[in-house]
Order: C-alpha cells, then sequence, then structure tokens
C-alpha cells in the first residue's frame, strides 16, 4: 500500500517486515550514517536488476507493519516485478533488504551501538495529578530545544528532538487538549496493533497527527487516543502469551520514525499499565537513565499513597519479567504556596526521598488552563511562562 508523499517525488509505502530484519537493516543503517529510506531505495533497486531466483527465501512468519518512503512509481514497478517472480510482496521485499544488509559489512572500526528511541512513560495511579499536563509539556519541551545558558550555570543548547506523544489514556484528555479528534471505534488504533492484530491492515503512522508544525518545526507529532481503550485491559486479558510486550511491539515500527516517544499514561494498575511500565524498561545496551517512567504528584497526602502504589506495581514488573525499569524523577505538579504548612511538609517529604529526584515543582497558575481552553499547547501559549520554563527545567534535568 502506497500513499503520495507531501511534494510528489516520493510515495509513503506501507508494508512488512520480520522484526529481526528491521533492526538489521536499522542498525547498518545507522552504521553507514545512510538514511533508511535511501538504503530501503537502494535495496529494491538491485533487487529489481537481478534476476529471480538469485535471492534465497527469507522466512517472513511474524512479520510486524513496516513503512518507509520511495521514489514516486518505484513501488508500482517493484509490485509488479513480485507478481512476474510469484512472491508475495512481502517476500519481495525482505529479500531485498536481507540482500542489502549482507552487502555492507558494518566498518571494522565502527564500535557505536545504534541510537535507541527514548522512551520517557508519564504516569501515576491517582487521577488528576497532572500526568497530561507533564507529558504534553515535557514533549513541547524536547520538539522545540533549549538553548545554551549564560551566567554561573552555563549549559549546552539541546536541539530540537523529533517526539511522538501517545494518548495511551482511554479517556483522551490529551487529544482533546491538542484540538484533534479521538479515533472511532471499529477503526484501527493502538488498541488493534496491540491485541486484534488480525484486523489491522495499515499502520499506526496514518493516524499520527501533527501538532503546531509552523511552532514546533515539524517536530511534535500525536498518536490520538481510541475509544476502544476503555476495553483494553479486557481485551489483554484474553489473549494468549505474554502480554506485557504488547505495548513495545504495536510502536516498536514506530520509533525508527521518532527520537523520543513519550507517553500519557492511564490513571490505573491494571494489564494496560502492566504493558506500559514494561515499555519503559531499559533495553539491551541501553545506557541508564535513557528511558523510564516520570511520576507527576501532588504535595499531599493521598498522592503519596497512591506512589506507593504504583512503586509496588514497577517492582512487580521489573522482577516478573526481569527487566531493569529507571525511575527518571517526580514532578511535583500544582504546588500552591498559599495553602501553608501541609504543602510546604509534603514537598519536603519528596524532595527527602532523592532517588528517584524531585525534576521540577510545577506551580498552580493559570497558563495551563487557559492553554487547554483555547485547546493551544502550552509552551506555544504562554511560552515565557512560569509553567512553561518549568516544563523546560524536566527536559534539561532528564538529559
Amino acid at each position: 500500500m502506497a500513499s503520495p508523499y507531501s511534494d510528489g517525488e516520493r510515495e509513503k509505502v506501507a508494508s512488512k517486515l520480520p522484526p529481526t530484519l528491521r533492526q538489521a537493516l536499522k542498525t547498518r543503517a545507522a552504521q553507514l550514517g545512510i538514511d533508511m529510506q535511501v538504503a530501503v531505495t537502494e535495496a529494491v533497486e538491485r533487487w529489481l536488476g537481478r534476476e529471480a531466483g538469485q535471492d534465497a527465501t527469507v522466512d517472513t512468519a511474524g512479520a510486524d507493519s513496516f513503512n518507509t518512503w520511495l521514489p514516486a512509481g518505484l513501488y508500482d514497478t517493484f509490485k509488479a516485478e513480485c507478481s512476474a517472480r510469484d512472491i508475495s510482496f512481502v517476500q519481495g521485499l525482505a529479500q531485498a533488504i536481507r540482500a542489502w544488509v549482507d552487502s555492507h559489512a558494518a566498518p571494522l572500526t565502527d564500535l557505536t551501538i545504534p541510537r535507541l528511541t527514548r522512551r520517557f512513560i508519564v504516569c501515576n495511579q491517582k487521577g488528576g495529578v497532572g500526568k497530561t499536563t507533564v507529558a504534553a509539556g515535557l514533549a513541547q519541551a524536547i520538539a522545540l530545544g533549549l538553548p545554551a545558558t549564560t551566567g554561573a550555570s552555563k549549559l549546552p543548547a539541546m536541539p530540537g528532538l523529533r517526539v511522538l506523544l501517545v494518548d495511551y489514556d482511554p479517556q483522551g484528555h490529551l487529544t482533546e487538549q491538542l484540538a484533534c479528534k479521538q479515533i472511532a471505534p471499529g477503526t484501527e488504533s493502538l488498541v488493534t496493533h496491540m491485541v486484534e492484530r488480525e484486523r489491522v491492515v495499515g499502520s499506526l503512522m496514518d493516524h499520527i497527527v501533527p501538532i503546531a508544525p509552523e511552532h514546533f518545526d515539524g517536530r511534535l507529532f500525536l498518536l490520538p487516543s481510541s475509544f476502544e481503550a476503555f476495553l483494553l485491559d479486557s481485551k489483554l486479558g484474553g489473549v494468549r502469551g505474554p502480554r506485557e510486550a504488547l505495548l513495545q511491539r504495536a510502536l516498536a515500527p514506530l520509533e525508527e520514525h521518532f527520537d523520543v516517544i513519550v507517553i500519557d499514561a492511564p490513571p490505573n494498575l491494571g494489564l494496560a499499565m502492566d504493558a506500559g511500565i514494561y515499555y519503559a524498561h531499559r533495553r539491551k545496551n541501553e545506557a541508564k537513565g535513557n528511558s523510564g517512567v516520570v511520576i507527576p504528584v501532588e504535595a499531599e497526602d493521598s498522592s503519596a499513597h497512591a506512589y506507593l502504589m504504583l512503586e509496588g506495581q514497577i517492582n512487580t514488573v521489573s522482577l516478573d519479567y526481569e527487566v531493569d525499569i529507571d525511575r527518571l524523577g517526580l514532578v511535583v505538579n500544582k504546588y500552591d504556596v498559599r495553602k501553608g504548612y501541609v504543602v510546604a511538609t509534603a514537598l519536603e517529604q519528596w524532595q527527602s526521598l532523592q532517588d528517584p529526584p524531585v525534576l521540577s515543582v510545577v506551580p498552580d497558575l493559570k497558563e495551563q488552563r487557559e492553554a487547554v481552553h483555547v485547546k493551544q499547547p502550552l509552551l506555544q501559549y504562554a511560552p515565557s511562562s512560569t509553567q512553561a520554563q518549568r516544563m523546560r527545567e524536566i527536559r534539561r534535568r532528564l538529559g
């Protein structure tokens, strides 16, 4: 399946590829400093130039969605040749990419580990603590980047990165706040890509929406929530095999398109949250603190109790599946000094934890509520506000 590219020179191609072959392609392209779509174009062109039967059959069992951009018309030519050779498009693409990887040896001096997409899961079992606010603000700050600082605290600039916000909460507050629509019932969504793969024919990339591209330089995107997410826990309960990796499997094809994925998680302790926490785990060769959970809290007692429940769930997932899950930090949100002794004492208690550290204290001010009311990103609506500055602080602290 192909759809036109915006400039007419390329078209988006949606196919499938075995996960191991996709990873091999991604790794080799990174080692050679070649854009993946350039590598796939070269692979397809070389395959077309070889006679039928020269390429060994590739095992495509378990192939997942794979998307790229090819020069306009090339995919039609490729499909016609696949039909002539009496093989599937998936098999033809797998043969082409397998041959390209095998014919491009990694540099002998290249010991670099390919970059992993960073994954920030913004979560708390308690609702109303500002998960959506923190997830959205963090993603916006990452997309915009940070300038270098001067004076006593000389800090380097942080370039803007391509960020995908994932609204994993069935309530859809993030989607609504960014003036987008939830994915309708019966339509492919993150839920179907997790638990109903037999219904999947398209790509999640088809549902991704750019957010204020003129302000964020085309680097901020949203995967909207789905009404069917209300049923995700029950659907996960009926899945055979390991459920914890279903979110990771669904989002894996998107990772090559983004530098960072930020997930606004649901306020519960169910199976969907298990999958969300698991997605944050430290992967092989990934540096400690590169990915993990960010936990918004409030300066009050019930928030502390909810944090302990979430901490218990993180420990359970970590032990059950033998993975490391980094707690990147707390964000004390909606802080109002006028509430006196109770909030001051609670803040001291959060800060005394030290591990995880308090990344920032975000005051309860009007700008965030106004941004939600007008359905604009906070860092677009009030970029100089104290709350916006705190989101930049969180981004800086995460490195």
